[in-house]
């Protein structure tokens, strides 16, 4: 059973990846990396940001 759930994480994990989901995530982790010294943004202002340049910048996208 814990290998069936694992398996399920897994996937999720990837399609979460796969979808963008972690985006904001992986922005944490470069912005710690980087060593910005400013705040990072917080989790709306980075979405509201991301759809923004979307919007203004489209490019190949399924939707």
């Amino acid at each position: 059973m814990n290998a069936v759930l694992a398996g399920f994480r897994g996937f999720a994990a990837y399609l979460g990846g796969v979808l963008g989901a972690d985006a904001y995530k992986k922005y944490l982790e470069h912005h710690e990396a980087a060593g910005h010294t400013s705040p990072p943004l917080t989790e709306r202002d980075f979405w509201r940001d991301r759809t923004d340049r979307q919007d203004t910048n489209p490019q190949g996208r399924c939707c």
